[in-house]
């Protein structure tokens, strides 16, 4: 038993290696997932890798090509954070590559839920011979893996509502000197937020923002892709000078008059009488968007809320007062956990 004990610990040992390496794909994988594999021998690690940015190789491969010894393969076992594909795509499958490569043993973090592969890559596996271990440290990889999964159960993007507020409860003020955004929090927490921008695949926000800030909606203080725009317009009333309009990077204006397209300018039509989060996320996942940051304002990210349809939120709280303006969103959600950043506060709730 405790040969037993031991061994499994081994096994999350290096599946949470998985898990470290894998969040450097975050961001860039896109479509697929970004995961993590580690080859093992003798409880020495001799190769891992991440999965590439899209059209290129996955995480089994790189890691795989990382070894420089070819029959170190055959005595190997790989641990890898989600099952290994079975099926062509951009790339050959993954399985058949571990089979070929005569490794005999694979440790799996997680089922993969799309239904293209869903139990066939283990199956692959088993067929040829191949000692399949599956589940450990199952609920970390799948929170790892929170974006593909939710777009491929929930057919709609991972949601993370975000917003700023004052000591005294306001997101906005009143009045304004100019057409630019009020800064509520801290440099490094803004530095954060263009982090979240890279690693998600969209951001939305709704007039009033665009006509108070004339936001970019970018990471411009961060490196790494920015986020496709989505822009709440009803009446389309933005004025074509904003810059949403500059074609940088695909923008979704969602209103209720046109659904057409001109580049990277894209129109969606949708029924305003219906629960509008409901229908926003219906377009998202036809333009097959898998994750997606409410940035604002208040009534768009409260319009989620009331819908229930948000996974995770992130709130600062700086140290300003406005007396009065925009209250705050009201959420109640199961708080996660606050931290500290030089002076504001970021609390993070998670939607179960």
């Amino acid at each position: 038993m405790l040969y037993k004990v031991t061994l499994f610990l081994n096994h999350e040992y290096y599946i949470k290696r998985c898990l470290e390496i894998s969040k450097q794909g975050i961001g860039t994988t896109r479509p697929n997932p970004s995961v993590g594999a580690v080859l093992v021998v003798d409880d020495k690690i001799i190769g891992e890798g991440f999965t590439s940015p899209y059209g290129g190789n996955h995480a089994e491969v790189n890691a795989i090509s990382s070894v420089k010894n070819d029959e170190d393969l055959k005595k190997a076992t790989m641990y890898v954070t989600l099952e290994p594909c079975s099926h062509y795509g951009k790339t050959p499958p993954c399985a058949d590559l571990i089979v070929k490569s005569g490794i005999k043993k694979v440790v799996i973090g997680c089922l993969d839920v799309n239904e293209i592969v869903a139990g066939r890559g283990i199956e692959r596996l088993q067929n040829e011979g191949c000692e399949v271990v599956v589940g450990v440290l199952e609920n970390e990889c799948k929170a790892h893996h929170k974006r593909f999964f939710t777009f491929h159960s929930k057919k709609r993007p991972y949601i993370i509502l975000k917003w700023a507020q004052t000591q005294d409860g306001f997101i906005a003020p009143n009045n304004r000197a100019k057409q630019a955004p009020v800064w509520i929090t801290q440099k490094v927490s803004r530095q954060l937020v263009h982090k979240w921008r890279s690693e998600e695949h969209s951001i939305l926000v709704g007039t009033t923002t665009i006509l108070d800030d004339n936001p970019s909606l970018d990471v411009r203080s961060w490196s790494g892709e920015n986020p496709l725009r989505i822009v709440i317009d009803k009446d389309l009333t933005i004025p074509k000078d904003l810059k949403v309009y500059d074609g940088s990077v695909k923008t979704i204006f969602i209103n209720q008059k046109i659904t057409t397209n001109n580049e990277n300018l894209f129109f969606e039509k949708i029924n305003f009488s219906k629960p509008i989060a409901l229908e926003i996320c219906k377009v998202l996942f036809k333009h097959k968007v898998q994750s997606l940051i409410v940035e604002g304002g208040g009534k768009t990210i409260q319009t989620f809320i009331d819908e229930n349809l948000w996974d995770e939120a992130r709130v600062f709280s700086g140290l300003v007062n406005f007396k009065e303006g925009t209250k705050a969103p009201i959420l109640k959600g199961p708080f996660l956990n606050e931290e500290n950043l030089m002076g504001d506060s970021l609390k993070t709730y998670i939607n179960d």
